[in-house]
């Protein structure tokens, strides 16, 4: 397959492995943020392959399991209402809550339904005028302009039933807050294509600078990744610390300026709860004012949940790279995926998930 195969070819594979082998001196902790990266490097199993100095640890760049527990409640408040449609990407719908999850309130009577874009939310609202149709946005930069699009969507069609849950977040806020905690075990970064192929690379580099920590873009296949590990420890090993873009195919230093206008159109910065890591200044999204009509959460007049989550659960320590999911207690216990106590072991991103899979 075009694009796809010569990113998974084994001979290409192992060529780049013996590199990383020639190269590396001493130990490094190699950061994956985002959870595909992460689902990935289990599934082809290329930690086999690298040397035993390298520790890959697993990054909070999994939009469903930072929702944090506060929002998971008020969209199963709001799903649960009567003449509500309520609309989701379908790995929100197992999602645990504080009481329930999306499932649950579909099997008690809430009309609850998967879609594959925001879009469809936005027609299901044009259909039903006698319903409100809420769509739950979650997602890190790469989701934020197609949930923003279809908020303007809706303006457009004069749509008053129409609103969304918003539970954006941004990376290199995240990247900071994870470098900047007297517990860091971090040394470089790979960092999410997808989310460079809409923000570009400039903001990662003071990052790099400061904190003197490699970044490496890259993207999802084998080849993308070993290729990201290959720099990072390139760079480590000769004491620079820059930014590089292994993902061109895909990644332009500019990123898209039409989705970031699109994006930063509907929503502003704000500070964002992240679920089990707590509170990162300037790392979320919150819907402009002139776009309150749409918000869902002053539509229905949720309260401000305060919830603690299970402390058996060790998510936040997962996603800031000092744990792994085998180290949890209830790994494979009493959390599966049939039943999650966390997120990261029900989403398709979550390592915990990408662990029980992969290497159980």
């Amino acid at each position: 397959m075009k694009y796809v195969d010569e990113f998974r070819d084994i001979n290409t594979v192992k060529n780049l492995a013996k590199k990383i082998n020639a190269v590396i001196k001493n130990e490094w902790t190699i950061m994956e943020i985002c959870g595909g990266q992460t689902h990935s490097i289990m599934k082809y199993g290329l930690q086999e392959l690298l040397p035993k100095q390298i520790n890959l640890v697993h990054g909070p760049g999994c939009p469903v399991c930072v929702t944090p527990l506060e929002i998971i409640d008020k969209a199963h408040h709001i799903a649960s209402e009567k003449n509500v449609i309520f609309t989701s990407f379908g790995d929100m719908l197992r999602v645990p809550g504080s009481f329930t999850d999306l499932f649950k309130v579909k099997a008690d009577g809430g009309d609850v339904r998967i879609v594959y874009s925001p879009l469809d939310a936005v027609k299901l609202a044009e259909e039903n005028p006698g319903k409100k149709v809420v769509f739950l946005a979650v997602g890190f930069e790469t989701t934020a302009p197609a949930n923003a699009m279809s908020v303007i969507e809706a303006k457009r069609r004069k749509l008053t039933n129409y609103s969304i849950i918003s539970s954006h977040v941004l990376v290199p806020p995240a990247m900071h807050a994870i470098l900047s905690s007297p517990r860091n075990l971090i040394q470089g970064f790979l960092a999410a294509g997808h989310v460079c192929t809409v923000m570009g690379i400039e903001e990662y580099i003071p990052i790099a600078a400061q904190y003197k920590s490699p970044i490496v873009v890259t993207g999802f296949e084998p080849v993308d990744i070993l290729q990201g590990i290959l720099s990072a420890v390139t760079q480590l090993e000769e004491g620079k610390y820059i930014v590089e873009n292994v993902y061109k195919r895909l990644v332009k230093k500019e990123g898209n300026p039409a989705a970031r206008k699109m994006m930063f159109d509907v929503f502003e910065i704000t500070d964002r709860n992240w679920r089990g890591i707590g509170e990162i200044p300037g790392s979320g999204l919150k819907m402009k004012d002139e776009y309150s009509a749409f918000d869902a959460e002053k539509i229905f007049e949720v309260e401000d949940y305060k919830i603690n989550e299970p402390e058996v659960c060790i998510a936040g320590e997962i996603m800031q790279g000092l744990k792994k999911p085998n180290q949890c207690p209830a790994f494979g216990k009493e959390c599966i995926p049939e039943n999650p106590l966390g997120a990261p072991m029900v989403s398709s991103e979550g390592a915990c998930s990408a662990y029980f899979r992969y290497k159980k």
